[in-house]
């Protein structure tokens, strides 16, 4: 099963560290990233494998979406299901 992490706000240092640090602790593999930062905004999508996580896919989403709060960021997580259902025609 896999997931995509959205991060979008103000440009800092470590973001990507700070996201990619959460999934390794949880178990999360990530498997592609891409990120623009435009004039001072920092805008990232992450794929990751959350197959082998150690804690439940709501906990892993409400602990990125908290670091997202903290670093003044939006972080979103969906789960492959919901995003490949809404992209289904």
């Amino acid at each position: 099963m896999k997931a995509v992490i959205t991060v979008i706000g103000k440009d800092m240092v470590g973001i990507l560290a700070k996201v990619s640090a959460i999934c390794a602790d949880k178990g999360a593999n990530i498997l592609e990233v891409t990120q623009s930062i435009m004039q001072d905004m920092f805008a990232m999508i992450m794929m990751i494998d959350i197959s082998g996580t150690s804690v439940p896919f709501s906990a892993l989403s409400d602990e990125l979406e908290a670091l997202g709060s903290e670093l003044g960021l939006k972080v979103h997580v969906m789960h492959e299901d919901v995003f490949n259902s809404m992209h289904r025609i």
